[in-house]
């Protein structure tokens, strides 16, 4: 029999950035918060002078483990769905802060087009533009609306950033100025503004000056190390929840957090959540935490699988379309990139940072005419530098051999001659996209794992062709010699990293019958339970997801505290 802990106000599940912002907040309220992490803690000590690709970038040491909990993974319901036993196309994070600890710290927001995709499109283009299959749909909120949250996730993190001068207005310019430009990001904006597009630097949660927040958080200046993405950082120079929005709940003294506790199930008596039962990884006890209010802020898969293997929700049926939960499955399509090979110039590829670099939103979004494409959305196109490091990082032209001699010289010749310009593509809903519970494999403790059906469609093999077109012809006009450039999209592969932003399966919206969750993240279906995370989202933008997903905690913060004191559905 499971020990049952006092009943507190809130139990968050899972202590990331979703888990964090929703715990600082109602505990500066006066809320009494319980914050359950499956993985270990961690703090800026962890990492004091461990630059260690091997440890960190190869054997993932800030990573899930793999053999105790996986996904399994199928392109379409013909096939027979196996595990993933080896990290490839991206990386869940595992303990204290998750993937806020590991990620590059690229912080855009989405475009107004994204939040009400489904009529824009229609009013501009016709019904006819949306393929059949393409289940897009409007978020429920505007940019307007989510606009103040996007400003106040910015500047507890102090973003250094610009004004995209083709992005949605905004309130207030960034909390601190844009990073340091190296001479490849002038490269870029010369050549891009030649070309008559509008470059504007990377907004970047690595900080480019010493700043203060308004928490009284006190963070110090990036160093450009170049060990962002898969490490922590050392100096507390990249907004993590660790340094930002833990301490904050901390200090109240009304946060009680729990690490190595691992939720099973979210406990309810059918109308409404009562609280969650986890295992102590540590002792193998189960235990159950009652609380008033039950918030799910882990992982987009684990978001999903805690709903299915709790049976709240509606199960999404992608045979009629109906149901929600697993619904709208997204990724992100980052093939269409083209790279550069400079005979006569050579760069400090090795010297960056997580989010240096220069981009154009001049084909994202709906910023061009799609009238004659076969193809909506679109994705931004940049040169980052986040630093090349020695066992991950071979740049060599296409045409070369992949052994001996020739291959030698030519990695000798183009490791610093080397420039890129990648896409970060949206990713479009298809009725066969979603995520369910694998009938045959479970994880450690004996739970269903969450099944992933994927694939690329013509959308996107169409969307990747021409970014990679119009990457290519960026290098050209920084002077490339040689240029490689994707020529066609193939089929998704799980074995491949291409980026960590996957979302979907709990998605937010305006009607309980096509989302699970309203504009707040309150389910529909039981009102004090709260589903927080980029599984929110209907599709991906053509952007990363991390400062929507911490506008949107905020707003789900708010959300919570009006309930808490007048119950009921928010919207």
């Amino acid at each position: 029999m499971a020990k049952k802990m006092p009943k507190t106000d809130v139990v968050v599940v899972g202590v990331g950035w979703g888990g964090g912002i929703i715990a600082s907040e109602l505990t500066k309220q006066g809320l009494n918060v319980v914050g359950l992490e499956r993985g270990q803690e961690r703090h800026t000590e962890d990492y004091y002078m461990v630059h260690d690709e091997l440890r960190y970038a190869v054997r993932y040491e800030l990573m899930q483990d793999l053999s105790k909990e996986t996904l399994s993974f199928r392109s379409n319901e013909k096939m027979r769905a196996l595990p993933m036993r080896q990290y490839g196309s991206f990386l869940m994070g595992s303990g204290l802060g998750g993937a806020g600890v590991h990620w590059n710290g690229q912080t855009f927001r989405f475009l107004p087009y994204d939040f009400n995709i489904k009529s824009a499109t229609i009013e501009r283009y016709g019904k006819n533009k949306i393929p059949a299959g393409m289940t897009i749909q409007d978020w429920g909120i505007t940019y307007d609306e989510i606009e103040p949250y996007y400003d106040k996730f910015e500047k507890m993190a102090g973003i250094s950033g610009e004004e995209n001068p083709l992005g949605g207005k905004r309130s207030d310019k960034y909390p601190t100025k844009p990073m340091k430009h190296s001479e490849q990001m002038k490269m870029f904006k010369k050549a891009t503004e030649n070309l008559k597009y509008h470059p504007y630097t990377v907004p970047s949660a690595n900080l480019s000056e010493a700043y203060e927040n308004p928490d009284g958080i006190k963070r110090s200046a990036c160093q450009y190390c170049g060990f962002c993405e898969r490490f922590g950082c050392e100096y507390g120079a990249k907004a993590d929840p660790v340094v930002t929005v833990i301490p904050v709940a901390n200090k109240t003294g009304k946060f009680d957090l729990r690490t190595h506790s691992w939720v099973r199930k979210v406990l309810h008596n059918g109308d409404k959540a009562t609280g969650v039962l986890y295992t102590d990884v540590t002792t193998g006890e189960e235990i159950e935490q009652p609380a008033d209010v039950v918030v799910l802020t882990s992982y987009v898969f684990n978001n999903a699988r805690l709903l299915l293997n709790s049976k709240v929700g509606r199960p999404y049926d992608p045979s009629t379309g109906k149901g929600v939960i697993g619904k709208n499955y997204a990724y992100q399509v980052v093939k269409g990139a083209a790279t550069g090979y400079f005979d006569d110039q050579k760069f400090n590829n090795f010297a960056g940072a997580g989010a240096l670099g220069m981009v154009i939103d001049d084909f994202n979004g709906d910023n061009f005419d799609h009238s004659d494409l076969d193809f909506i959305h679109g994705g931004y196109l940049s040169l980052t530098q986040t630093g090349q490091r020695p066992i991950q990082n071979n740049p060599i032209p296409s045409d070369s051999p992949t052994w001996g001699k020739e291959f030698k010289q030519n990695s000798l010749k183009y490791i610093n001659k080397t420039l890129s310009v990648g896409a970060m593509g949206a990713s479009m809903p298809f009725q066969h996209h979603y995520l369910d519970l694998d009938p045959t494999y479970k994880d450690t403790f004996g739970d269903p794992i969450v099944r992933m059906t994927f694939d690329f469609e013509e959308q996107d093999r169409k969307l990747a062709k021409f970014t990679a077109k119009k990457a290519s012809g960026i290098l050209k006009e920084m002077g490339a010699d040689k240029i490689d450039a994707m020529e066609e999209l193939g089929p998704y592969n799980i074995t491949t990293y291409q980026s960590t932003h996957n979302t979907g399966g709990v998605i937010m919206g305006a009607d309980s019958e096509t989302s699970a969750v309203n504009n707040y993240l309150q389910m529909w279906d039981m009102e004090n339970l709260f589903v927080v995370g980029a599984s929110a989202f209907p599709h991906n933008g053509g952007y990363n997801p991390t400062d929507t997903v911490g506008a949107l905690a905020y707003r789900a913060a708010e959300g919570i505290m009006k309930y808490s004191k007048n119950g009921g559905m928010l919207a």
